[in-house]
Protein backbone atom coordinates (compact mmCIF):
# COMPACT_ATOMS: atom_id res chain seq x y z
CA UNK A 1 0.00 0.00 0.00
CA UNK A 2 2.87 2.38 0.68
CA UNK A 3 3.98 1.96 -2.95
CA UNK A 4 0.53 2.98 -4.20
CA UNK A 5 0.60 6.16 -2.09
CA UNK A 6 4.12 6.92 -3.38
CA UNK A 7 3.07 6.50 -7.03
CA UNK A 8 -0.02 8.65 -6.45
CA UNK A 9 2.09 11.37 -4.79
CA UNK A 10 4.40 11.45 -7.82
CA UNK A 11 1.47 11.99 -10.19
CA UNK A 12 -0.09 14.79 -8.08
CA UNK A 13 1.11 18.37 -7.74
CA UNK A 14 -0.18 21.03 -5.37
CA UNK A 15 -0.42 24.60 -6.60
CA UNK A 16 -1.36 27.87 -4.92
CA UNK A 17 -3.62 29.86 -7.24
CA UNK A 18 -3.64 33.64 -7.36
CA UNK A 19 -4.77 36.57 -9.46
CA UNK A 20 -2.42 39.04 -11.16
CA UNK A 21 -3.57 41.52 -13.79
CA UNK A 22 -7.07 40.07 -13.58
CA UNK A 23 -5.77 36.68 -14.75
CA UNK A 24 -5.45 33.33 -12.94
CA UNK A 25 -1.98 31.93 -12.27
CA UNK A 26 -0.46 29.37 -9.93
CA UNK A 27 2.87 28.35 -8.43
CA UNK A 28 3.91 24.99 -7.15
CA UNK A 29 3.36 25.03 -3.39
CA UNK A 30 6.94 23.88 -2.75
CA UNK A 31 8.25 27.17 -4.22
CA UNK A 32 6.26 29.34 -1.82
CA UNK A 33 7.81 30.29 1.51
CA UNK A 34 4.98 32.48 2.80
CA UNK A 35 2.15 34.80 1.82
CA UNK A 36 2.17 38.27 3.38
CA UNK A 37 -0.16 41.22 3.43
CA UNK A 38 1.02 44.07 1.19
CA UNK A 39 3.06 46.74 2.93
CA UNK A 40 4.94 49.63 1.33
CA UNK A 41 8.43 48.81 0.09
CA UNK A 42 11.62 50.82 -0.19
CA UNK A 43 12.00 51.96 -3.79
CA UNK A 44 15.35 51.73 -5.53
CA UNK A 45 16.51 54.17 -8.22
CA UNK A 46 16.82 53.18 -11.90
CA UNK A 47 14.80 49.98 -11.68
CA UNK A 48 12.45 48.58 -14.33
CA UNK A 49 8.71 49.30 -14.00
CA UNK A 50 7.97 45.84 -12.61
CA UNK A 51 10.47 46.23 -9.74
CA UNK A 52 8.64 47.88 -6.85
CA UNK A 53 11.59 47.96 -4.45
CA UNK A 54 12.84 45.90 -1.53
CA UNK A 55 11.32 44.60 1.69
CA UNK A 56 12.93 43.56 4.96
CA UNK A 57 11.86 39.99 5.68
CA UNK A 58 13.13 39.03 9.13
CA UNK A 59 16.54 40.59 8.50
CA UNK A 60 16.85 39.57 4.83
CA UNK A 61 16.31 42.20 2.15
CA UNK A 62 14.33 40.77 -0.77
CA UNK A 63 13.27 42.37 -4.06
CA UNK A 64 9.53 42.81 -4.69
CA UNK A 65 8.20 42.51 -8.24
CA UNK A 66 4.78 43.40 -9.63
CA UNK A 67 3.93 40.15 -11.42
CA UNK A 68 1.14 41.71 -13.51
CA UNK A 69 3.53 44.39 -14.78
CA UNK A 70 6.18 41.72 -15.44
CA UNK A 71 3.71 39.84 -17.63
CA UNK A 72 2.65 42.99 -19.50
CA UNK A 73 -0.81 43.09 -17.88
CA UNK A 74 -0.47 46.60 -16.43
CA UNK A 75 0.55 47.69 -12.97
CA UNK A 76 -1.25 46.25 -9.96
CA UNK A 77 -3.64 48.83 -8.52
CA UNK A 78 -3.18 49.53 -4.80
CA UNK A 79 -5.75 47.56 -2.84
CA UNK A 80 -5.84 46.34 0.75
CA UNK A 81 -6.46 42.80 -0.56
CA UNK A 82 -3.12 42.73 -2.41
CA UNK A 83 -0.60 40.24 -1.09
CA UNK A 84 3.05 39.43 -1.56
CA UNK A 85 3.92 35.84 -2.34
CA UNK A 86 7.40 35.16 -1.00
CA UNK A 87 8.86 32.50 -3.26
CA UNK A 88 12.22 30.83 -3.66
CA UNK A 89 14.17 29.37 -6.54
CA UNK A 90 17.26 27.55 -5.31
CA UNK A 91 18.91 30.07 -2.96
CA UNK A 92 17.17 33.19 -4.31
CA UNK A 93 14.14 34.56 -2.47
CA UNK A 94 11.84 37.15 -4.09
CA UNK A 95 8.45 38.68 -3.44
CA UNK A 96 5.69 38.81 -6.04
CA UNK A 97 2.92 41.38 -5.65
CA UNK A 98 -0.41 39.86 -6.71
CA UNK A 99 -4.04 40.94 -6.37
CA UNK A 100 -5.18 38.01 -4.25
CA UNK A 101 -4.51 34.38 -3.41
CA UNK A 102 -7.39 32.01 -4.09
CA UNK A 103 -6.92 28.37 -3.18
CA UNK A 104 -4.71 25.31 -3.20
CA UNK A 105 -5.22 22.97 -6.15
CA UNK A 106 -4.25 19.30 -6.09
CA UNK A 107 -3.78 18.40 -9.72
CA UNK A 108 -2.97 15.15 -11.45
CA UNK A 109 -0.06 15.67 -13.84
CA UNK A 110 -2.20 14.45 -16.73
CA UNK A 111 -4.49 17.50 -16.25
CA UNK A 112 -1.66 19.98 -16.90
CA UNK A 113 -1.72 20.90 -20.57
CA UNK A 114 1.16 22.31 -22.57
CA UNK A 115 1.29 26.04 -23.17
CA UNK A 116 -0.14 26.59 -26.66
CA UNK A 117 2.43 27.64 -29.26
CA UNK A 118 1.50 31.28 -29.78
CA UNK A 119 4.86 32.30 -31.28
CA UNK A 120 5.90 34.15 -28.14
CA UNK A 121 9.23 33.10 -26.71
CA UNK A 122 8.55 35.01 -23.46
CA UNK A 123 5.24 33.17 -22.95
CA UNK A 124 6.74 29.75 -23.64
CA UNK A 125 9.51 30.38 -21.10
CA UNK A 126 7.46 31.97 -18.31
CA UNK A 127 4.38 29.70 -18.44
CA UNK A 128 4.95 25.96 -17.97
CA UNK A 129 1.43 24.93 -18.86
CA UNK A 130 -2.26 25.53 -18.26
CA UNK A 131 -4.73 23.77 -15.99
CA UNK A 132 -8.43 23.78 -16.87
CA UNK A 133 -10.43 24.58 -13.72
CA UNK A 134 -14.19 24.75 -14.18
CA UNK A 135 -14.78 27.54 -16.74
CA UNK A 136 -11.29 29.07 -16.56
CA UNK A 137 -7.69 28.24 -17.33
CA UNK A 138 -4.99 28.66 -14.68
CA UNK A 139 -1.48 29.33 -15.96
CA UNK A 140 1.42 27.53 -14.26
CA UNK A 141 4.18 30.09 -13.70
CA UNK A 142 7.77 29.04 -14.36
CA UNK A 143 9.30 30.95 -11.47
CA UNK A 144 12.82 30.09 -12.59
CA UNK A 145 12.26 31.71 -16.01
CA UNK A 146 10.51 34.74 -14.50
CA UNK A 147 13.39 35.24 -12.07
CA UNK A 148 16.01 34.88 -14.80
CA UNK A 149 14.15 37.38 -17.00
CA UNK A 150 14.03 39.82 -14.09
CA UNK A 151 17.76 39.46 -13.47
CA UNK A 152 18.62 40.00 -17.14
CA UNK A 153 16.72 43.30 -17.41
CA UNK A 154 19.26 46.15 -17.58
CA UNK A 155 18.94 48.71 -14.80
Amino acid sequence: MAETAEIQAESQFEFVTFSAGGQNFCLEITQIREIRRWTPVTALPHTPDDVLGVMNLRGAVIPIFDLAARFGLGKTVDDERNVVIVAAVESTTIGLLVESVSEILSVDTSKIQETPDIKSEATRHSILGVIPVEETMVRVVNLDAVLNAMQSVPA
